[in-house]
């Protein structure tokens, strides 16, 4: 949890615009991102389950993802206004 709201502050941090969101959905979307970025690692690279925990890749990851992730919302919430 604590990874995950790192990761969404700095993806809200390299966003471009106002994110009107709290603490709580910026621990969501770096969780969210975590996942994202998880995916698609796993897609590019293969998935190695013998070194599971925490590796700065992963947490690179987990940024781009909570990025992407914070564009689409961005996007999203921005057409029904």
């Amino acid at each position: 949890m604590v990874v995950g709201l790192v990761a969404g502050l700095l993806a809200r941090a390299m966003a471009p615009g106002r994110q009107p969101m709290g603490i709580m959905m910026t621990m969501v979307l770096g969780i969210v991102g975590s996942l994202i970025g998880g995916f698609v690692s796993s897609l590019l690279f293969g998935q190695d389950p013998a070194a599971p925990g925490f590796h700065p890749a992963g947490f690179i990851g987990s940024t781009i993802g909570a990025v992407l992730a914070l564009m689409v919302y961005l996007r999203s919430t921005a057409r029904m206004t």
